[in-house]
């Protein structure tokens, strides 16, 4: 009895050698999760807010993924978080995760604090998950940011695919005034252009007619136009677009930030064990995954994949690893995901959705590419004027 007691002490004090061996050989990652939510403004409809944990449930989710699997590979991932409405403070909160030795972060922030960051942080790799400014995947590539998030020219090419494929080639342009939803215009504009359509009228909606009046009457008479075949909406806040379907002159569908919306990802995506995400998420949040979560989703589960193969968390090393075509991603979209070494932008497949169903997916079937069909989809190498690939970290 006493012999036996003894072996299984020195099992169990073994045990514990290798446990506290194993906790002192494990790869620490920490990540910065930081988020610039500036007030929206008074809005004319009703309009169904977005979450305020937008992003960093996502990011959230993804720890617990990677923990998951990383306790097996002495990886053990930890998220530190900074909320703010002011970008001041988000800075300031910055710095202070940079001073504790944090070098990755994922950023849910428009593109001006984006920029700021990227400055206020160097030697370490930023994952936008925030911006889908076009200019930040264009010409003013940031050297150490990395962008989750599909850019307004993705998802405009996503739309104007598939109404190439209706031949719902006559668009009306309906735009609102804020630089959010004028910036998404020109995205619209520029993927008619590219894909043969034509922009028979375009009308910027200021609501300054009769004040009397509601919305929902002024959208027939302010809808008036010669023959369209869709009425497409640039409307980021959602001040407007919420009236315009079945509202419209025209017997016609409504397309672009409402109605018909291209998005990096919506609730009724369901292939690909999409659904097992899906789950995991609502289980987690208590609530639908969106697009921030899903980009924030993706930033944290490229960190984690690079370092598997890595087995280091050195910023350059997965910058680098990033934008090469060895670090294939899973995204529940069907496809391998990859980062595009030209402006750092994530190559994804984007979902066309109304509010309760998946319509279709861009690409679509018969818009090829060189090399790879979701390079139909935004801004191609010889559109983009930098080379992520040959910048320094």
């Amino acid at each position: 009895m006493h012999r036996i007691s003894c072996r299984l002490l020195f099992c169990l004090a073994a045990a514990f050698g290798v446990a506290a061996g194993a906790s002192a050989d494990e790869l620490q990652v920490r990540i910065g999760y930081l988020a610039h939510l500036p007030p929206r403004g008074p809005l004319l409809s009703n309009v169904i807010p977005e979450p305020t944990d937008a992003g960093r449930r996502g990011a959230e989710l993804a720890i617990t993924d990677s923990n998951s699997t990383g306790r097996f590979l002495k990886q053990q991932f930890a998220l530190q978080s900074a909320e703010s409405d002011q970008a001041d403070e988000l800075l300031a909160a910055a710095e202070r995760q940079y001073q504790a030795g944090i070098r990755l972060f994922v950023i849910n922030a428009p593109a001006e604090t984006l920029r700021q960051l990227s400055e206020r942080l160097p030697d370490s790799l930023l994952f936008n998950a925030g911006s889908a400014d076009d200019g930040l995947r264009r010409e003013q590539c940031l050297g150490n940011v990395l962008h989750t998030l599909p850019s307004r020219a993705m998802l405009a090419d996503a739309l104007a695919q598939f109404l190439a494929v209706r031949k719902w080639t006559r668009w009306l342009l309906v735009t609102g005034t804020t630089e959010d939803d004028i910036a998404y215009a020109e995205a619209l504009k520029r993927a008619a252009k590219r894909f043969g359509h034509k922009i028979v009228a375009e009308k910027p909606w200021s609501f300054d007619n009769d004040q009397r009046r509601s919305a929902q009457a002024e959208m027939p008479l302010f809808t008036q136009a010669s023959e369209y075949d869709v009425v497409l909406a640039a409307d980021e806040r959602g001040d407007f677009g919420e009236y315009l379907p079945y509202n419209t002159w025209l017997p016609r569908p409504v397309a672009g930030t409402q109605g018909l919306t291209p998005t990096a990802w919506h609730k009724t995506v369901e292939t690909f064990g999409a659904a097992q995400l899906q789950k995991r998420f609502e289980a987690l949040a208590g609530r639908w995954m969106n697009d921030r979560d899903f980009a924030a989703w993706m930033a944290v589960r490229s960190i984690a994949t690079a370092v598997t193969r890595l087995r280091a968390a050195e910023p350059q090393a997965i910058r680098n690893l990033a934008l090469s075509a060895d670090l294939p991603l899973d995204g529940f979209k069907g496809r391998k995901l990859s980062f595009r070494p030209w402006n750092g932008e994530l190559r994804q497949p984007i979902p066309l959705v109304h509010p309760r169903a998946l319509v279709s997916t861009s690409p679509q079937d018969g818009f090829l590419h060189p090399s790879n069909e979701m390079d139909s989809l935004g801004y191609d190498r010889p559109e983009v004027s930098c080379d992520l690939a040959g910048m320094p970290l």
